[in-house]
């Protein structure tokens, strides 16, 4: 009788190893003085602060958030086109700007790689952008778990998950509890589709209308493929040096981040008791990739309303003294801003005004 290995059930180790040696790199560029380094240690560790008057927080009452999430089937057009560079930026974003709407600082993040084979060219590619993500938020990637599963994911599929740790003083903690009527709601520009709505997505831009990844589309300037890949929007940076910059001050009421249940839904997560958020159709320009699904599967509004961010990725509450002045810095930090609604008395609800 033959000896069974390993390698015999589908998990050869020395692929795994040469996997793993290449993942150190992509870690550590990500670093920050507070990752407290334990080279081949069962987990990471992080330092919430220390003693270095450059790097410290000094929290007041410090408040850990915790965030997961996913890409969803977009996983899917990442392997139809074959570039695996961009997702884990989209697996970072998820987290982060969830994070975020807490008015935390994202500390650290941790990814989940599942696949039905060893595969080191693929595994790099991913947490490369997984460690650009994270740049990208001022996180470090302080670790993570690749999980080789070769009877549950079939040849060429994968699935990645991730996890952000991120910290914020108990009274500068933004819950929505503060917006009142006279507020503006600042809308945040999307980057497309970021990583909702993709099963509609997809079943409208190649079974609906019979399009191929590598198929050029004019309106959208750029293959369909590419088009569907464009990595989801970071906010870290630009929010949170406003939030720092006015520490202490009521002027950001509420942040809302514009994922599946669309604008209505996510703003309405952090919409108090005796106030009502008018949303005025019309205040910003809808990124093509919305206008070319919708024709070509004969959407409904409603629908893309309820299933896209229809490109807003984030949303700001914020009091009407410093509207101008806050959509004027996040401009300056490269993210198109927009007034796109108001806080009025009435039912505790979101609504679509026009203009």
């Amino acid at each position: 009788m033959a000896k069974v290995t390993y390698k015999d059930a589908g998990v050869d180790l020395d692929i795994y190893r040469q996997s793993m040696a290449k993942l150190p790199k992509l870690l550590a560029r990500t670093s920050t003085p507070r990752v407290i380094p334990m080279e081949g240690g069962f987990a990471g560790l992080f330092q919430l602060d220390f003693a270095d008057r450059l790097f410290a927080r000094n929290y007041e009452d410090p408040v850990l958030v915790s965030c997961s999430d996913g890409v969803g089937t977009k996983l899917k057009v990442a392997c139809a086109v074959g570039n695996h560079r961009t997702v884990g930026i989209d697996l970072v974003a998820m987290s982060v700007n969830d994070a975020l709407c807490c008015g935390a600082e994202p500390l650290f993040f941790l990814d989940y790689v599942a696949m039905p084979k060893d595969d080191p060219g693929l595994l790099e590619q991913i947490v490369e952008g997984v460690s650009d993500g994270c740049l990208q938020a001022d996180s470090a990637l302080l670790g993570g778990e690749t999980a080789i599963l070769p009877d549950l994911y079939a040849a060429g599929d994968y699935d990645l998950a991730g996890f952000c740790v991120g910290v914020v003083s108990r009274k500068q903690i933004i819950d929505g509890s503060t917006v009142a009527p006279g507020d503006v709601v600042l809308g945040l520009a999307s980057t497309g589709l970021h990583s909702n709505g993709y099963s509609l997505a997809r079943k409208i831009a190649f079974d609906v209308s019979g399009h191929k990844v590598t198929d050029r589309v004019e309106e959208l300037g750029t293959t369909v493929g590419d088009a569907l890949l464009t990595p989801t929007r970071i906010y870290v940076r630009p929010v949170r040096q406003i939030l720092t910059q006015y520490r202490g001050k009521n002027v950001v009421h509420a942040i809302a981040h514009i994922t599946g249940g669309g604008l209505h839904e996510n703003l309405a997560r952090v919409v108090p008791q005796g106030v009502q958020i008018v949303i005025e159709r019309g205040s910003w320009p809808v990124p093509p990739i919305f206008t070319w699904l919708q024709r070509l599967g004969d959407v409904e509004q409603t629908e893309m309303d309820q299933v896209f961010n229809v490109g807003i990725g984030m949303v700001l509450v914020v009091s009407a003294s410093h509207a101008e002045s806050l959509r004027a810095q996040l401009v300056t930090a490269g993210v198109e801003a927009f007034v796109i609604g108001r806080a009025e008395e009435g039912p505790q609800r979101v609504t679509w005004g026009k203009l």
